[in-house]
């Protein structure tokens, strides 16, 4: 299956399962890949997470019942999945801009569409890319376990950095890597769909020789499997030069390649530098398959 048109089917999916508890596992199960992926994509194609996408759906949908029905604002809560009308009306009036009450008395409710995916390959922008088939190696690295749960880690990995630059990490993997090129940040993506987490890590390349023994208390040996990657090259100020590197990534690049990715992992690969200048060079590593 086209993964745009995958994409689209898990859109149809939560449409269709509004009303009823939705979890992101299920969702990205349409499109057989992890919840963490789904997000990622979600949010990169989008603009918003998912969840933000469902609650203001729902929300959306509640403010046209309460204008059309005679329904009670309790039950048509329940109906919308939310567990008091306390909750419900919070988030009501955090959306339209008025409580339920004012909806019955005449005020305008705001509109959110379903979602309509539409990938179009625009012309004029360019990406530099390398198509590098990597033998295993392996990487120390320091490892948290993220939560998918309302994007709570567009959060959490920025403050994960901020910490091992803190605390050491980073400067102790400098020390023991054999590859001073690249500090890399993993996404892995190699959960079940219904986990709830998924492993970031902050590491380094370490030679093949390096043995258990040596890993350092806190930190984790682990190996990167053979794989084909195509090697992105960003230039620019971090974070926003590698974001708008993603976007281009997922629907620039894939919807017209002969390659797919394989959704295991994937690896921003950091050189040292100021990465708030418009020159800083870093790179994104997504290991793919020949794509049908």
């Amino acid at each position: 299956m086209d993964w745009i048109q995958g994409f689209q089917r898990s859109v149809d999916y939560i449409e269709e399962h509004i009303t009823e508890p939705l979890d992101i596992g299920n969702i990205a199960r349409v499109m057989n890949i992890s919840g963490y992926y789904y997000q990622k994509l979600f949010n990169v194609l989008c603009g918003f997470g998912v969840g933000e996408y469902i609650r203001n759906r729902r929300l959306a949908l509640a403010g046209s019942e309460l204008m059309a029905t005679d329904e009670r604002v309790i039950d048509i809560a329940l109906k919308y999945c939310y567990d008091t009308p306390e909750g419900f009306t919070r988030a009501f009036t955090r959306f339209h801009g008025v409580p339920p009450s004012a909806v019955r008395r005449g005020s305008p409710v705001k509109s959110f569409a379903k979602l309509c995916v539409t990938i179009i390959v625009k012309g004029g922008s360019t990406m530099n890319y390398k198509v590098v088939t990597k033998e295993s190696f392996k990487v120390l690295e320091k490892v948290e376990e993220q939560s998918i749960a309302d994007e709570q880690n567009l959060n959490t990995i920025p403050q994960f950095w901020t910490r091992s630059h803190e605390d050491g990490t980073v400067r102790r993997l400098l020390e023991l890597t054999s590859d001073r090129s690249y500090i890399f940040g993993i996404c892995y993506g190699n959960t079940p769909s219904d986990s709830k987490t998924f492993d970031y890590s902050i590491a380094a390349r370490v030679a093949s020789d390096f043995k258990e023994a040596d890993v350092p208390a806190g930190f984790r040996l682990s190996e990167i499997p053979a794989r084909t990657w195509i090697v992105f090259e960003c230039v620019g100020a971090m974070s926003g030069a590698i974001q708008e590197l993603w976007h281009k990534i997922i629907t620039e690049f894939f919807p017209s390649s002969p390659y797919k990715p394989t959704y295991e992992m994937d690896i921003e690969a950091y050189t040292e530098g100021n990465m708030s200048l418009d020159t800083y060079k870093s790179e994104i590593w997504v290991p793919v398959t020949a794509n049908g």
